[in-house]
């Protein structure tokens, strides 16, 4: 669809380019039903990557729950512990069917969030000499850590370049995994990159596991709109975080895992609910079988409670094919009318990362604001006027360092320099300062289930309003050393 000017978008005109919205308006309801705070707060939320909005019907259930029947730990016989331990059995299934994984394949372990799941596999990997970690540059730093563990234990790591469009290669792929170590080795990517959207492709999991990876796939991201269906694409450890798929509750995630690979880690420490017996005097214990020896202590089993809840409404209510739909619209209608706007003098107002169509990609658009003279617009500054004009979007790097140093050609020479500077280092700025960054971050839009076209208007005049746009020396002196990430 081609740019119009301001004023010239109607939602006529906009259905006529983009038909198949007609067809999800029953998501425009189920908005004044059960997101109405939205409208009658006046706010565009845009940050669906950061975390999702969980709906009036899930708290009401969960309120309904919580009012009419007593909960207790699930480490007894009880009444009220029995109904615990079911509510948790039954938030494992939920999961499981939610991905369509056979639960005589994949256990699921409760985590407290992604990051946790992920520590879990990078604390227990058989990492050694021989052994091999491969990560592609587009990970979360959550996922990037694990690199640490690799290390301590004398693995071989390797980073796996992104194109100019932040996707990577396959035979960059294929070419970092025909390098398998001797030992167990492990491939990680995002199915999603909470960065800028793009879709890696599932198929890599079956090239890794053909050369003897294990494969770690980050769905935390993707989840939120796609479906994942382990019985088709079968990596061995999938982190999630359930807030990011429906809201609520938001201290809760989990790993998904196959039992063969899950025999195969080795915990470097036991806790309660992880052992059969210990001995304090004795000095040693004994490991439960997995997959609890990997759930330290009591799990969340209030919270799995609105797990079931959140699942059944996003599988009852929701319409996933209905959401695809409508926030592919939305996202291409927005690509385009970003990529064509201009200031006066021509230049283009925005600088968009990532693919410009939205075949492979998710509803996230990472980009940075630029002045007439084509400088990039400090993200503190922009994020602070997008609250002017009631958007919640992200400001930062997003944790995904890999994906920044792509976009702004940093080169590994001047990365491993500010490296050995680090300890006088202190701030955001102290570091973009060291390498030469124009700026110390980007802007992030992310779509979701009820967005609706009159958000994405909204949005499209506050982009208008940095038309013409000239910074000032001021303009960065007033945002001194605010955080981004």
């Amino acid at each position: 669809m081609t740019a119009t000017q301001p004023g010239d978008v109607n939602l006529e005109t906009f259905l006529r380019s983009y038909p198949a919205y007609q067809g999800t308006r029953h998501l425009d309801r189920v908005r004044a039903d059960d997101f109405r705070r939205l409208d009658e707060q006046g706010l565009i939320y845009l940050d669906y990557t950061g975390s999702g909005l969980p709906s009036r019907s899930q708290l009401r259930a969960y309120r309904r729950v919580m009012d009419n029947q007593i909960w207790g730990n699930p480490h007894s016989a009880s009444v009220p512990s029995r109904r615990s331990t079911e509510a948790i059995r039954h938030a494992r299934q939920a999961t499981l069917r939610f991905v369509n994984a056979d639960p005589d394949e994949y256990s699921v372990i409760f985590t407290a969030n992604a990051t946790g799941a992920l520590r879990l596999v990078g604390e227990s990997f058989p990492f050694q000499p021989g052994a091999r970690l491969a990560l592609l540059r587009d990970n979360h730093n959550s996922v990037l850590g694990i690199r640490e563990y690799a290390r301590a234990q004398g693995a071989t790591t390797e980073t796996i370049a992104l194109r100019p469009d932040l996707r990577a290669e396959l035979s960059a792929v294929v070419d970092a995994l025909n390098r398998a170590g001797a030992a167990p080795s492990l491939f990680a990517y995002p199915a999603q990159s909470n960065f800028s959207g793009v879709q890696h492709p599932l198929e890599w999991i079956s090239e890794a596991h053909a050369r003897g990876w294990r494969v770690l796939l980050d769905a935390a991201a993707y989840a939120a709109i796609s479906d994942l269906d382990l019985s088709r694409h079968k990596p061995d450890f999938v982190p999630l975080s359930y807030y990011k798929i429906f809201g609520w509750p938001t201290g809760l995630g989990c790993l998904i895992a196959k039992n063969e690979a899950l025999a195969q880690l080795r915990r470097p420490w036991f806790s309660g609910g992880t052992v059969v017996a210990s001995s304090a005097l004795g000095g040693w214990h004994a490991s439960a079988l997995p997959p609890d020896n990997f759930e330290d202590g009591t799990p969340d089993f209030l919270g799995a409670l609105g797990v079931s809840i959140g699942l059944d409404y996003v599988r009852q209510t929701l319409d996933r094919e209905s959401v695809r739909t409508r926030v592919r619209c939305l996202t291409e209608f927005l690509l385009d009318e970003m990529s064509a706007l201009r200031h006066s003098n021509g230049m283009p107002v925005c600088a968009l990362y990532g693919p410009s169509e939205t075949r492979g990609r998710g509803p996230t658009i990472a980009f940075n604001l630029l002045d007439t003279s084509g400088d990039i617009i400090d993200e503190r500054m922009a994020e602070d006027r997008a609250v002017q004009h009631g958007i919640a979007l992200r400001a930062g790097c997003f944790c995904n360092p890999g994906v920044g140093e792509t976009i702004f050609e940093l080169q590994p020479a001047d990365l491993i320099r500010v490296g050995t500077m680090r300890a006088g280092l202190r701030t955001i700025d102290d570091y973009r300062r060291a390498i030469g960054l124009p700026t110390g971050g980007a802007l992030r839009v992310s779509l979701g289930p009820v967005s609706s076209f009159e958000d994405i208007l909204g949005f499209h005049r506050y982009l208008r309003s940095w038309r013409d746009h000239r910074t000032a020396d001021h303009d960065l002196g007033a945002l001194a050393d605010r955080e981004r990430c």
